[in-house]
């Protein structure tokens, strides 16, 4: 994957390293209906260096008692070529439940997916490059040239969730000013293309705004179900790697 303003792999990260640690407020309107964290540490998979990222996500108050959320993410990135080497994933949502475990083979091309609920190992192919879920965002925030960034440009990425490959797209939609709990802060304007008719409106129903900065850290992401609109807002955030700045108050 290489088109303007993006590379494949192969430098250490500038956007984000250890330490960094990000706390979203989930609210669905005015009622605040969960928290989520997401958080870097640089660790050894073996002989490897890696950053090791953590996403939990749960529901708080009456929304537990409606519709109850445990999420927990992991994902083993290497430090070099910025490729998944491991990524878990135990969730339960009102009741659904998932604890897969991938294991990545990058110069075989293989993914092994561990369903660790019923024992069960699969093997499946993977395209060069194959980001996971988590590790994809932090690969972007890397990548992105916000010097050269074009309005209308759309970034394809090879992405490997469950048991299949997809490709991810992701719209720039241009510049804004934001205003956040921190007060008003320059943004970039994202439109992921996601798969519309069972919880989107459409394809196009999911919008994320990062920082403008050198650590392109999301502040807003926002999600137009098919039943009101779901938000996630930046609260609380610690160890970024370059300043975050703030407009006025």
């Amino acid at each position: 994957m290489s088109v303007s303003g993006w590379s494949v792999g192969g430098q250490n990260p500038s956007a984000y390293g250890d330490g960094e640690y990000a706390k979203y407020r989930i609210h669905y309107g005015f009622v605040t209906a969960g928290y989520a964290t997401i958080k870097v540490r640089s660790e050894m998979l073996g002989k490897t260096p890696i950053f090791h990222i953590i996403g939990e996500g749960r529901t708080t108050g009456l929304s537990r008692w409606f519709f109850n959320v445990e999420d927990h993410y992991q994902s083993y990135v290497d430090q070099s070529t910025q490729l998944p080497l491991r990524f878990k994933r135990k969730i339960n949502e009102g009741g659904f439940t998932k604890d897969v475990q991938i294991e990545f083979n990058h110069k075989e091309l293989k993914a092994s997916i561990l369903n660790k609920e019923n024992n069960v190992r699969v093997t499946a192919e993977i395209m060069p490059f194959t980001q996971d879920l988590i590790s994809a965002f932090y690969y972007l925030r890397n990548e992105l040239d916000i010097e050269t960034i074009k309005v209308g440009e759309t970034i394809d990425l090879d992405m490997f969730f469950d048991k299949e490959g997809y490709r991810f797209q992701m719209k720039f939609l241009g510049r804004s000013e934001l205003k956040t709990k921190f007060g008003i802060i320059k943004t970039l304007k994202f439109k992921p293309l996601v798969d519309g008719g069972r919880v989107f409106k459409e394809k196009e129903s999911l919008t994320v705004w990062v920082t403008d900065d050198g650590n392109k850290i999301p502040v807003l992401i926002k999600a137009d179900l098919a039943v009101g609109s779901l938000k996630a807002s930046l609260d609380d955030f610690k160890g970024l790697k370059h300043p975050f700045k703030v407009l006025s108050q």
